[in-house]
């Protein structure tokens, strides 16, 4: 995996972030999703390096990145920290301007980067995802059914931490499983899916991935809302998701949810489930490098000009 990458630990003021960097041209930063780390994007990174500096980071409180010390608030996890943290690694890797693509959490970290840093980002890819103010605005009988993570996630600590340490094995195969990780065999081989078993496994991370739903149950949604109508977003966004997964069974339209954030919305479905970056990696890659070379024909490619400092 990665093949041709170089590994940084890169400091930034809240800890240290592990980035893989490959490829040459514009930069792109590549964002994961829950329970996952950065190697979901081991299948899509080749064709991306094509024409891109691709740069893969573990989100902080997942993978090798730092664990943020959980706050009462929960803004230590919320996705407007995560994302100053990031900005500052593409910084200090050289790249003051850059586009992002994030899946799942990593795509509330995209999105919330792209409002909060509008000279920063370029373009912005969301999967899977439409803005966490929408899911509780919109929150109903079908969501907590289908979506019952996220409430439970999102109860005070201990709870949730202490039954998923109680038995991790039923949690990963009852429900990160059935989410359709794994769901399509051959991109899946079993020392992948061993990786992602491992992380809960690590109390730390199982804590940072409930601190994580506890900022978007709270502080992430009254970001969302304090924006909603008053802010969006200044670059081009792309939005894919699972044509046949709960999106479209939510929301109906789902660039429809996304079209009052941002100025030029575009994207589909995509026939596969919910982690679609895996199950169809050359797919997801192509959509995704014709929709930077088309915001960079807009609006000129992004440049970067200083060395990196990690």
């Amino acid at each position: 995996m990665f093949e041709g990458f170089t590994d940084h630990q890169v400091p930034t003021a809240r800890g240290s972030v592990l980035a893989r960097v490959g490829g040459g041209g514009p930069p792109l930063l590549l964002l994961h999703g829950y329970p996952q780390t950065h190697v979901m994007w081991h299948a899509a990174v080749g064709p991306l390096t094509a024409g891109n500096t691709v740069v893969v980071a573990d989100l902080p409180g997942y993978g090798a990145s730092f664990r943020p010390s959980p706050t009462p608030d929960h803004e230590a996890h919320s996705k407007r920290a995560l994302a100053v943290d990031l900005v500052e690694v593409m910084a200090r890797l050289g790249h003051e301007r850059f586009a992002v693509a994030g899946h799942d959490r990593g795509g509330r970290v995209a999105y919330r980067m792209a409002l909060d840093h509008p000279g920063r980002v370029t373009a912005v890819a969301a999967f899977d995802v439409v803005p966490t103010g929408d899911v509780w605005a919109r929150a109903d009988a079908a969501l907590a059914l289908g979506y019952w993570h996220w409430a439970f996630l999102a109860q005070p600590a201990p709870l949730p931490e202490r039954l998923i340490g109680a038995d991790p094995d039923a949690f990963f195969d009852h429900h990160v499983r059935a989410l359709g990780l794994g769901g399509t065999p051959d991109r899946y081989p079993p020392e992948l899916m061993a990786t992602y078993r491992g992380l809960l496994d690590d109390p730390s991370t199982v804590e940072a991935i409930c601190e994580d739903y506890r900022a978007g149950a709270g502080v992430d949604r009254a970001h969302d809302d304090a924006d909603r109508g008053r802010r969006t977003i200044a670059c081009p966004l792309l939005a894919l998701w699972s044509a046949r997964g709960a999106l479209p069974r939510f929301y109906g339209d789902v660039l429809d949810v996304w079209r009052p954030w941002a100025r030029d919305v575009t994207g589909q479905g995509i026939d596969a489930g919910h982690f679609l970056v895996e199950d169809q990696p050359r797919q997801v890659a192509a959509i995704l490098s014709d929709f930077l070379r088309r915001s960079a024909d807009r609006a000129g490619a992004p440049q970067s000009h200083a060395s990196p400092r990690s």
